[in-house]
């Protein structure tokens, strides 16, 4: 009951960011601006802050990325063997195949700053590593003929945010106190933010006769991750917080911004739409299983 209780303040913000765009009439536009300001501004500065106030070593950022890497690919490996599996359509598998290894930024953070700081720095630079991994991966499926990955990859705020947030605490930098507390106010704004914004992309519409591939991602992304995150955790040589907050990041939902891609690159937007809300309500029953599990590894 007490991981129950752990989650809801999460899915209430999510409810009410789903309330203020349908019942109370906050228009789209205001919702894809301020999830601008999220993503470009306060969960930069949250990233930046949570990784420059607490130690890491070169050791343990090493064993970080090869977890994340593992975790990424088995994800990858895991969607594309729907489409010989399925047969499905290469338009409607290279939109969903995201939604199986893309993750919710905003839900890892939120669940995770109940662990303390080591946790919340581990799973920020789990993230760091975790964001041009996904990205590539789902722009290369949607159009391999793309130009300018890699600058687009380079232009992230995450990745820019978590990347000079590591080499500060690696080289040892002072934090002035002024700039320290303007990033800790700006990224305590992030998580609620954030969620309101994942509550106002669900959507039920039409689906096409997807339902087989949909099901296929959202079992990949809330089940078969996180079994990969506990099989990677007993290979890689990481301390106790490490796996549970590995595991954490393998459980949450799929990025509530997944359908945006999708309509950017000539994909199929709706049918994403429905496969990340479907995966965000069903999260509600399996992350509590999960969270449970972490806190016997």
């Amino acid at each position: 009951m007490s991981v129950i209780f752990l989650i809801l303040p999460d899915f209430l913000l999510i409810g009410l960011g789903a309330l203020l765009l349908h019942a109370w009439r906050y228009s789209p536009r205001f919702f894809r601006d301020f999830e601008k300001l999220v993503y470009y501004v306060l969960f930069p500065a949250l990233l930046s802050q949570t990784i420059t106030r607490t130690p890491i070593s070169p050791t343990q950022a090493w064993q970080l990325f090869l977890a994340t890497l593992a975790l990424v690919s088995a994800g990858i490996a895991l969607a594309w063997l729907a489409l010989p599996a399925l047969r499905a359509d290469g338009t409607a598998h290279a939109s969903l195949s995201q939604t199986a290894y893309r993750f919710n930024t905003y839900m890892a953070l939120s669940l995770v700053g109940h662990w303390g700081a080591t946790a919340e720095t581990t799973m920020a630079i789990i993230l760091g590593f975790a964001v041009p991994l996904v990205n590539v991966a789902a722009v290369h499926a949607l159009a391999r003929q793309q130009g300018g990955i890699l600058r687009e990859i380079a232009r992230n705020p995450l990745i820019l945010a978590t990347t000079s947030g590591l080499i500060w605490n690696l080289a040892c930098l002072p934090l002035h106190a002024t700039l320290a507390t303007t990033l800790d106010r700006l990224g305590s704004c992030a998580i609620a933010a954030g969620l309101l914004c994942v509550g106002a992309t669900l959507s039920m519409h039409a689906i096409h006769g997807r339902e087989r591939l949909m099901s296929w991602m959202i079992a990949v992304r809330l089940l078969a991750m996180p079994v990969v995150a506990i099989l990677v955790g007993m290979i890689l040589p990481l301390s106790t917080i490490e796996k549970q907050v590995l595991l954490l990041f393998a459980a949450v939902p799929t990025a509530s911004s997944a359908h945006v891609l999708a309509a950017r690159l000539g994909g199929q937007p709706q049918v994403v739409a429905v496969t990340m809300t479907a995966g965000t309500l069903l999260s509600a029953i399996t992350l509590p299983f999960w969270l449970a599990i972490a806190s016997r590894l």
